[in-house]
């Protein structure tokens, strides 16, 4: 049985938070439905302080954006995107249309068709999220996405030249200087001067989070993401200073950013939390590290790998990093997870930034039914089917007009019928 040396917020507490988060964004969304670019513009001046004579940067903006950025830096981008773009190309490739003749006669197939219009949303709040620019522009441009437009937020006053460099790079269509619950709208109910997306992907905030989710349907979402979570395996291969670093490293992305340790030595686990406290006296982000941890932190000790299986499946963590004697055992046993970590060379700020896995993932426990973004988030797979003799439109039409009948669709059963008739030459049987 588990044992918690630390427990996190209870749900309850966690459930009130969402639920005023959630009245704020309905009525955002309906004030943008209404008034289009004008309640886009009073938005972003009331939270950004940021109304220019246009949201969407032009082609001599970009190239200023663009010669701000230390040549150091433009490298260091595309490098990234190198990594994004060369894995996410090896998904697609392994993505193939299908055509079999499934009988004699008759050939069913399916296309894998790019969605024709994606807006990306990079958040630019508390930090500058370069990286996600990588994650959804380049990968909707492998996909083969028609038309990309992207967001972020404004930054100390402007828009931030290295994030409008990795969307620029990255391959977006259309770039616009703009944050939060008001870009996620435009970009999927339209404005006056922003067409309609067919699809919205990237990180946020919890607002930004909120508004996907009650936009999904009226537009496609690559998932429902909430506050970066992270959940490191441990055993006595390795020390507490590794596993306080790993943890730290993610909870500085915002206070309520779970960390949970979970391990089957009791010695490590109360090592990491002693090793956590001294860190975060030196930590440049210990303010919103500290509070996520004091917060949502979490340390559970189990008896046995296959306990330590069993716990991590049902938190079924966004990041899940394996630092263990036999990384591999939970690689093969675990099914709930956005991403996998394995060994102590590699970490979750290589899938963050730069190795070239998408980190776009599943958070609140929604790795039990989806994976994160990649380039198949941006496919549709289509079916289409064809008959090409008579023999198999009237054998196929028999079976249809019995089955419909069983159901009591007698319309179904006579588009079957007509068709043994016309092609089979005798009525249904």
């Amino acid at each position: 049985m588990p044992s918690y040396l630390k427990r996190g917020q209870d749900a309850s507490t966690v459930a009130a938070v969402d639920a005023r988060t959630r009245l704020t964004v309905e009525n955002i969304l309906a004030d943008v439905e209404a008034r289009g670019d004008a309640a886009v513009r009073e938005l972003s001046e009331k939270f950004d302080n940021w109304s220019p004579e246009s949201f969407r940067l032009s082609e001599q903006d970009i190239e200023k954006a663009l010669s701000a950025v230390a040549p150091r830096d433009l490298e260091d981008i595309r490098f990234a995107q190198a990594q994004v773009r060369n894995f996410a190309q090896h998904q697609r490739d392994s993505i193939r249309d299908i055509e079999v003749e499934t009988l004699p006669g008759v050939v069913l197939g399916h296309r894998n068709i790019p969605v024709n219009a994606v807006g990306c949303y990079v958040p630019g709040g508390k930090y500058p999220m370069v990286a996600s620019a990588h994650m959804s522009v380049v990968t909707a441009r492998v996909a083969g996405v028609k038309r990309v437009i992207a967001c972020a937020p404004p930054f100390h006053g402007g828009p931030h030249p290295a994030i409008v460099a990795a969307m620029h790079l990255g391959g977006a269509d259309e770039i616009y200087v703009l944050g939060g619950v008001q870009a996620v709208a435009a970009m999927a109910l339209g404005t006056g001067t922003i067409a309609p997306v067919d699809m919205l992907v990237g990180p946020g905030n919890a607002f930004v989070a909120e508004a996907k989710r009650q936009l999904f349907g009226r537009v496609g979402i690559d998932l429902f993401a909430g506050p970066t979570e992270t959940l490191i395996i441990a055993d006595e291969s390795v020390d507490g200073e590794i596993c306080a670093t790993d943890l730290l490293g993610q909870a500085e992305h915002g206070p309520t950013s779970p960390a949970v340790l979970l391990t089957t030595s009791e010695k490590l686990a109360r090592a990491t939390m002693a090793e956590v406290e001294r860190q975060l006296l030196r930590l440049p982000t210990a303010e919103l590290a500290g509070k996520a941890w004091a917060d949502y932190g979490e340390v559970i000790v189990c008896e046995s790998d296959e306990e330590m299986v069993r716990e991590a499946d049902r938190i079924a963590s966004e990041h899940v990093q394996v630092m263990t004697s036999y990384p591999d055992y939970f690689l093969n046993n675990m099914t709930n997870y956005g991403a996998l970590f394995l060994g102590p060379r590699t970490n979750v700020a290589f899938g963050d930034k730069v190795i070239g896995t998408n980190h776009t993932l599943p958070t609140k426990k929604a790795a039990r039914y989806t994976g994160g973004l990649w380039v198949g988030k941006f496919l549709k797979t289509c079916t289409y089917q064809r008959v090409l003799t008579d023999e198999a439109s009237g054998l196929v039409g028999e079976y249809c007009s019995r089955l419909c009948m069983l159901e009591g669709f007698a319309g179904h059963a006579e588009q079957a019928n007509i068709r043994v008739r016309r092609y089979g030459g005798r009525n249904a049987a």
